[in-house]
């Protein structure tokens, strides 16, 4: 049998480990890829390495780039934000310090908001501010605040969470006297329509 393209070592575990965390069965997996599943059994188990072209279907089939699947866009395995080197920005009373740091391809950014009384991320109208697919989680670690999503308002108190579509307009405010804060974790693309 000829190749024409060069293998791609030690995908399996990470296969398997993607297509479980997405709850796809190999049957599942092929048909959305395209391989069959004896051929994705054989790649998960390691007993063969994929050419890049049967490994861009694969990270096709899971929602990813083949970079992703490979990760190329990562730097390392290890990455730290030091305090004093947080992405941050401020709008009003609203301040926003962002965790992760800023890979390309990275599927999850966690940040710290900061709210002043009366003040409120996005707002109503606002288009949303994640890709189509992204889930959102969201702690209030101080204070109480309002959450509005698609219309709907609910009063959220410290030690409370809520995890929503962020790609629907949505918005926390502040109603309270004294500061709020809230710890968002952003899952980018994640949901399967």
């Amino acid at each position: 049998m000829a190749v024409a393209d060069p293998s791609v070592p030690s995908l399996g575990p990470r296969v398997k480990n993607l297509r479980e965390s997405a709850g796809l069965s190999l049957r599942d997996l092929a048909e959305r890829c395209g391989v069959s599943a004896p051929m994705l059994s054989q790649v998960e188990r390691g007993e063969t390495s994929p050419t890049l072209q049967v490994a861009a279907r694969i990270a096709s089939g899971l929602d990813l780039r083949l970079s992703q699947l490979l990760r190329l866009d990562e730097a390392g395995a290890v990455n730290v934000v030091r305090k004093a080197d947080r992405r941050k920005a401020r709008r009003g009373g609203h301040g926003i310090e962002v965790l992760t740091p800023p890979l390309p391809g990275q599927r999850a950014e966690v940040s710290v908001h900061h709210l002043a009384p009366g003040a409120r991320t996005g707002g109503p109208g606002d288009p949303p501010m994640h890709e189509a697919g992204s889930r959102e989680t969201v702690l209030v670690t101080e204070g109480t605040v309002s959450f509005t999503w698609d219309g709907e308002t609910q009063e959220l108190a410290e030690g409370d969470t809520v995890t929503f579509d962020a790609d629907v307009p949505h918005h926390f405010e502040n109603p309270g006297p004294a500061d709020a804060s809230l710890l968002g974790v952003v899952a980018a693309g994640l949901r399967r329509s």
